[in-house]
C-alpha cells in the first residue's frame, strides 16, 4: 500500500528559515518529501532551495511562480502538483518553524492510523496553546475560530489553522478551481468543504510558536476577506448539494 507524503510549504522571502526548516522535516524518521512554492522571493529563497535539491534528490521539488498570488492559490497550486504525482497524504505547513516539524508524524498518523481524512494541527483544542503571541493577536484569532464555528456550524476549535494534513480523497473531491478565497479564508473554506462532504475530521493539539525570524504576512485585507468570506460561505451551501 502507498503511502507517499507531500509536504507543502508555500514561500515569499524566507530566506532566513528555508534551509532549517528542509533540514528538520528531511531529519524526521518518518520519510516525507517537500514542494516548496515560491511567489518569486526577491531574497534568494528559491535559489536556496534549488541549491538544496543535490542533498534530497526525489525529495525535495519547488514550483516557482511570478510574483505573490496569495497563500490559497500557492496551495492549490501545491495540491494539484500533489494529485498530479500520485502522493497519499498532502500536508500544508507554514516555513517559518510557527508548526513544529515534529507534530508532522502526529499528523500523518492521525491520519493513517487512526483513520481520519483530515488532521488538523489544532491551536485550540485543547486551551490555547500560543507562544509569542502578543494577547491581542491571541484574542482576535481566538475569537476568529468561534465566530466562525458560530457562523458556519463547524465542530472544529482551529478554523483557521494553517498545518494540516489530507487524505488524498479530500482534495480529489473538492473542486480546487472553485475555491474562492486567497488569504486565511482559504483556509476555512477548505475545512468548510470536507466537513460538508462528510469526511471524517480530527484536531491534533500543537502548540504553535509565532515566527522567529522574517515578516509575518497578516494584513488587514486578509482578515476582512476571513470575516465576510465566513458569511458568504454560509450563505452560498444553503443552495449547494454535497454529495
Amino acid at each position: 500500500m502507498s503511502n507517499r507524503k507531500l509536504v507543502i510549504i508555500p514561500t515569499y522571502n524566507e530566506i532566513e528559515n528555508i534551509e532549517a526548516i528542509i533540514a528538520k522535516i528531511m531529519s524526521l524518521v518518518e520519510v516525507f518529501e517537500i514542494l516548496i512554492v515560491d511567489d518569486g522571493s526577491p531574497d534568494g529563497t528559491a535559489l536556496k532551495v534549488k541549491e538544496l535539491q543535490s542533498q534530497y534528490v526525489n525529495r525535495l521539488h519547488i514550483e516557482e511562480r511570478r510574483g505573490k498570488l496569495g497563500l490559497g492559490t500557492a496551495y492549490i497550486h501545491g495540491f494539484k502538483y500533489a494529485l498530479k504525482h500520485g502522493y497519499d497524504y498532502i500536508f500544508e505547513m507554514d516555513a517559518d518553524f510557527s508548526h513544529d516539524p515534529n507534530d508532522l508524524t502526529r499528523l500523518y498518523e492521525a491520519c493513517s492510523i487512526e483513520g481520519n481524512d483530515l488532521a488538523i494541527g489544532s491551536r485550540y483544542s485543547n486551551g490555547v496553546n500560543v507562544v509569542n503571541w502578543p494577547m491581542d493577536r491571541v484574542l482576535m484569532s481566538y475569537f476568529a475560530s468561534k465566530y466562525v464555528r458560530f457562523i458556519t456550524g463547524m465542530p472544529i476549535n482551529d478554523t483557521t489553522a494553517g498545518f494540516k494534513c489530507y487524505k488524498k480523497e479530500v482534495l480529489q473531491k473538492i473542486n480546487l478551481d472553485k475555491i474562492k478565497f486567497v488569504g486565511y479564508a482559504f483556509q476555512i473554506e477548505l475545512k468548510f468543504l470536507a466537513w460538508k462532504y462528510n469526511f471524517k475530521i480530527v484536531e491534533v493539539p500543537i502548540i504553535f510558536t509565532d515566527r522567529q525570524r522574517g515578516q509575518s504576512k497578516m494584513s488587514t485585507k486578509i482578515f476582512k476577506e476571513a470575516f465576510w468570506g465566513v458569511m458568504q460561505l454560509r450563505v452560498e451551501s444553503f443552495f449547494k448539494h454535497y454529495v
